[in-house]
């Protein structure tokens, strides 16, 4: 009579619940607003179509307001590899993210107007190897016209170690470029400091220029030695220093290991 009674009730409830006898309860759909929730500490996007516009067809839609209201951002900042838009998202206050992404950072861009991206540059800033060359390479030589005319402070060096400058873009998808440079590892002896200098001495260049989105490569991570631990720790650290003044702060990593480095660092320190 029991086991009866017991069946009844259970058939009940999964008739209610609009589930069929023998319907696992797990396989019923999950409530709607469980459906649109995703956690900010890392979301990760779909690839989206670089250039598409948002519904009302009027702008892009804001990147960082979009993923806190867990909504399909309608255009996004753009890389290769990995597909425009992927990338991971993490939030640095209610109106800012830091976002990572693997892919080319000449590629990465926003609005075309109040973007740019951070050069790890050498102290002459007229073009080198690495992402130096890349950048010099996709905005054109005016890109090196413009740097050469940037004052130098001593013979040979427009742009000490942990300093930066800016420059226009030009052929280059962003409005700007900003010219740091980072420190060759084992030979400053306070790599740590010239570090942080070059990425807050970024941030604050780009908010000093209205610069709303800003992308940065891992500078010193390449030829100069950098680990890469240390750097995304540094790296990370200041951006929330930053984080009331731009709407996206992306972080534009080269390889599979940087990367998961920096995922690693973003979920220690986010």
């Amino acid at each position: 009579m029991m086991g009866s009674a017991s069946l009844y009730l259970s058939t009940k409830v999964a008739r209610v619940l609009g589930a069929v006898p023998g319907r696992s309860l797990r396989s019923l759909p999950k409530p709607r607003g469980l459906e649109s929730y995703r956690s900010l500490r890392n979301l990760r996007t779909p690839p989206i179509a670089a250039g598409m516009e948002d519904e009302a067809g009027r702008k892009p839609a804001p990147p960082a307001l979009a993923a806190f209201a867990g909504v399909t951002r309608s255009r996004v900042s753009t890389s290769a590899g990995g597909g425009p838009g992927a990338g991971d998202w993490f939030e640095l206050s209610p109106s800012s993210v830091l976002k990572l992404q693997k892919g080319d950072i000449t590629k990465w861009f926003v609005d075309g107007s109040t973007d740019a991206i951070v050069n790890a540059a050498n102290e002459r800033m007229l073009g080198g190897g690495g992402v130096d060359g890349a950048i010099h390479r996709a905005a054109g030589p005016e890109l090196r016209e413009a740097c050469s005319k940037v004052p130098e402070v001593r013979p040979g060096v427009r742009c000490p170690t942990g300093e930066a400058r800016i420059t226009p873009a030009f052929q280059l998808p962003v409005s700007h470029v900003i010219h740091t440079v980072g420190p060759i590892y084992d030979v400053d002896k306070q790599p740590d400091v010239s570090l942080g200098n070059a990425y807050r001495n970024s941030l604050r260049l780009a908010k000093e220029n209205n610069i709303q989105y800003i992308a940065f490569p891992a500078i010193s991570c390449g030829v100069y030695g950098y680990p890469y631990k240390e750097a995304s720790r540094i790296a990370i650290s200041k951006a929330k220093e930053f984080s009331d003044d731009f709407k996206e702060v992306c972080f534009v990593l080269f390889s599979d290991d940087l990367y998961r480095v920096w995922l690693e660092s973003a979920l220690e320190l986010l």
